[in-house]
């Protein structure tokens, strides 16, 4: 049995922020007590940790990352051991990325295929959601097996035809068996028909450059996709969460659907809350690098999402991590914007970048803690093992220091790309220690992780259905 007390510090969790001691024991929270009470654990105890000054708060979780991700004819820079690295330096201790299931290819071939991919090599523990390719019966009988196992939401994309792009009824026939068998459905909300069609004037007219994608991807037609995709999910009888909300428009239909009572959630990511459309723009070929999809909008639209976080009109805030590095894979679009592959990374910077918001003003400190921990660990099925600290919860314990301030560069992040997108960008708040069940991963800027340490997680179905 090994026992850890961390001394010392301000514990926050999305519901209370007080001043107590932690006990760990083994790799769970056993207890929360006074000073005077953790006295009586000192004796015996094979580490103290001490958080004087601190947050002491539960790891990050972080619902929507793509490591390995094959996409364009390349594939995402981050394996599944670098980038579970980086996130455990960003003080995330649970990643939910998401298996594929291939346009011919069973459901259960692609889950395995993402298995084999993580297994031994994480640091941090992880789930799978699985992308839905191709809508059949069979795909969709395999969905109830997958449940069992603990894969218990599934994606669908309005955009990308003739790569993950399902249409109306493929779309009806899913969230119907979701409805059935208590998964929750995530969808990509674009008009990909409609912008197909905007990429191919584009290009017919010379205009190639990659601020050209934000102008093809118009915030109308993820509006009109959110629309379209919670119309859908009311037909099913089915809850949606959309993933990736970055316009205002969007927002408003999240709104209105929530404002009636219909179980419909929003995701949104930092890249939409801290940078704008005009990074698409810089010279040369520079804009490459902020090329997502959806894509980054003007200054406008991030003060509509900012007020969604503090209303809970959107609930969760991941990184779509999926990382490209700019000199090797960002330019295989080069004259030909629409070839640019499609992400960004950011698992490493989400928990501080969320912690600006708290010092600018934006966010209280418990909804920081809601945001990027409670809230995704209850919307995937895994709260309260995860995303609280509380006795019998896993110890994923960050102690995290508010006032320390530090440059995100690419030169000092783990990520495994060759630029930052918030490069230069000053914030305050940074991980000083980080446990994930019950062991020091990090600690005082060394790394004492390893791969293999992060376990598969079965999750059980959306902790906001029940």
């Amino acid at each position: 049995m090994t026992r850890t007390v961390i001394r010392g510090g301000l514990v926050i969790t999305a519901t209370e922020e007080v001043e107590a001691d932690v006990l760990v024991v083994d790799e769970q929270v056993a207890a929360l007590g006074t000073p005077e009470l953790a006295e009586q654990w000192l004796p015996g105890a094979d580490a103290v940790l001490d958080a004087e000054g601190l947050y002491v708060i539960p790891g990050g979780v972080d619902g929507h990352t793509h490591m390995e991700m094959p996409f364009g004819g390349t594939s995402s820079a981050d394996t599944f051991e670098t980038g579970t690295r980086a996130a455990a330096w960003g003080g995330t201790t649970t990643i939910i990325d998401f298996a594929i299931q291939s346009i011919g290819g069973s459901a259960r071939e692609g889950l395995d295929t993402w298995h084999a991919k993580a297994e031994g090599n994480c640091a941090v523990d992880y789930g799978f959601h699985l992308i839905l390719s191709d809508v059949h019966d069979g795909s969709l009988a395999a969905l109830d097996g997958l449940v069992g196992e603990g894969v218990t939401s599934f994606k669908l994309f309005m955009a990308y035809p003739g790569v993950f792009y399902s249409d109306d009824g493929r779309i009806l026939r899913a969230m119907q068996r979701a409805a059935g068998n208590g998964a929750l459905t995530m969808v990509h909300a674009e008009n990909g028909i409609a912008i197909d069609v905007l990429v191919q004037q584009a290009l017919a007219a010379g205009r190639t450059d990659p601020r050209e994608h934000g102008r093809v991807r118009h915030p109308l037609l993820e509006a009109e996709a959110t629309h379209r995709a919670i119309q859908l999910a009311r037909v099913a009888g089915a809850p949606l969460y959309v993933v990736h909300v970055s316009a205002a428009e969007a927002l408003d239909e999240l709104v209105r659907a929530r404002d009636t009572g219909i179980p419909v959630f929003g995701e949104t990511c930092p890249q939409y809350l801290f940078l704008t459309v005009d990074e698409l723009s810089r010279p040369g070929f520079e804009g490459a690098k902020y090329v997502c999809s959806t894509p980054l909008r003007p200054e406008e639209h991030q003060r509509e999402l900012w007020r969604g976080l503090r209303t809970d009109d959107l609930s969760v805030v991941a990184t779509d991590h999926c990382p490209f590095c700019f000199a090797s894979q960002k330019e295989l679009g080069l004259g030909d914007f629409s070839k640019i592959p499609n992400g960004m990374p950011g698992v490493e910077h989400r928990l501080d970048l969320l912690h600006q918001g708290v010092v600018d003003g934006r966010l209280s400190r418990r909804r920081w803690v809601e945001l990027a921990s409670t809230t995704p660990a209850r919307m995937f099925g895994l709260h309260p093992r995860k995303g609280t600290i509380a006795p019998g919860s896993d110890a994923d314990v960050v102690l995290y220091d508010p006032r320390a301030e530090h440059v995100l560069s690419a030169g000092t992040h783990h990520m495994n790309v060759d630029y930052n997108p918030y490069e230069g960008r000053t914030v305050t708040g940074a991980v000083r220690t980080v446990l994930s069940r019950g062991r020091v991963i990090l600690d005082g800027g060394e790394y004492r992780g390893r791969p293999g340490h992060g376990r598969f997680l079965r999750r059980d179905t959306c902790g906001y259905l029940t």
